[in-house]
């Protein structure tokens, strides 16, 4: 009886099947991590139009913009009350959150129990996709977290009662119309992107050098005065990580460095954005809160026109300073940013 000899795949041939198999994954890999990272991308860019569309129909509704917060400021003293809602809370009813907004006391603080309902909720369109820290920095007090920024100022943010509105589109017991901007809709920045649970150094002793009209103009001298001075009488925190508050760490950036710029400090080194004295103490705030993000070479922003951008990290520190003021009367090239 004649009997077939079956045959098997020899080890060197299992090998050579393996090895295509292992070059064509490592040839697919980039290109899902890639689309995976568009998807993200324009998802992130989506949720900076419903901002823009939201802020817009505020505007619409009350013929200026939403104040960055409001206080009760007697001459140049400090605030004698406040209630820190900022202007991501105060654009819920013109982003289909009515529920959300109609369960806000505005006569209340953003963290007074009643209102924690809302304020310890993570509001999706302000997260996104590619935002590794989404949960609360604080599991005793879980405030949601955010990832967009309104745009507060260059470095300087506010001066307290009596001193000058900074140059940007938001400012403290301040509702800008859509004429302020005369820079250009097209030429001014709203929002930006920002990272959840950035380190931050805050309330620090403000430095002499600093006044509205007196700060430093490029990256490297801002980042020498960081340096010199997060240590001198700061705390040690987390930036965007309360969306209902107004101050600039919370809810807002400032185009004092330019996107994703990096000023290490410590030992092992970390990346920290930094302010002075709070706008709930009165002020003088400066501050700089840094638009960041996890795309790789920039970050996406929203202007006074609605339109969204990608704003390469390598713009020039000028050119973003002039895009974060709407009437500053620079001249700005199209193919600067």
């Amino acid at each position: 009886m004649n009997t077939q000899r079956r045959r098997g795949f020899t080890l060197i041939e299992l090998l050579v099947v393996i090895a295509i198999i292992a070059v064509l994954i490592a040839l697919l890999l980039p290109a899902v991590q890639s689309a995976r990272e568009a998807a993200r991308r324009i998802h992130c860019v989506n949720n900076l139009k419903q901002l823009g569309l939201g802020v817009m129909n505020y505007e619409s509704a009350n013929s200026a913009l939403p104040p960055q917060q409001t206080m009760v400021i007697v001459g140049n003293a400090q605030p004698t009350s406040y209630t820190s809602w900022g202007v991501s809370a105060r654009l819920a009813p013109y982003m289909e959150m009515g529920p959300m907004y109609n369960a806000m006391n505005f006569s209340l603080k953003y963290s007074d129990g009643p209102n924690t309902t809302v304020s310890y909720l993570q509001v999706k369109a302000l997260l996104c996709p590619s935002e590794p820290n989404t949960q609360p920095y604080d599991a005793a007090k879980p405030f949601g977290v955010s990832n967009y920024g309104w745009s507060v100022g260059d470095w300087y943010v506010f001066g307290g009662g009596g001193a000058p509105p900074n140059r940007s589109a938001f400012h403290v017991n301040t509702s800008r119309s859509l004429s302020a901007f005369t820079d250009g809709l097209s030429n001014s920045l709203l929002a930006a992107e920002v990272k959840a649970r950035q380190p931050l150094y805050k309330s620090c002793a403000t430095p002499a050098s600093l006044s509205p009209t007196s700060f430093p103009v490029d990256n490297a001298t801002s980042a020498a005065l960081i340096t010199q001075s997060y240590t001198n009488g700061c705390k040690a925190d987390a930036g965007h990580v309360k969306w209902s508050i107004g101050s600039a760490c919370y809810d807002g950036f400032t185009t004092a460095l330019t996107p994703n710029y990096k000023v290490t400090v410590g030992n092992p080194g970390v990346d920290i954005d930094f302010d002075t004295n709070d706008e709930n103490n009165g002020g003088p705030t400066y501050a700089a809160v840094t638009s960041r993000s996890y795309h790789p070479g920039g970050v996406n922003t929203l202007f006074g026109d609605g339109s969204v951008r990608f704003i390469k990290s390598s713009v020039g520190s000028t050119t973003w300073r002039a895009l974060g003021t709407i009437g500053g009367g620079e001249v700005i090239s199209s193919d600067s940013f």
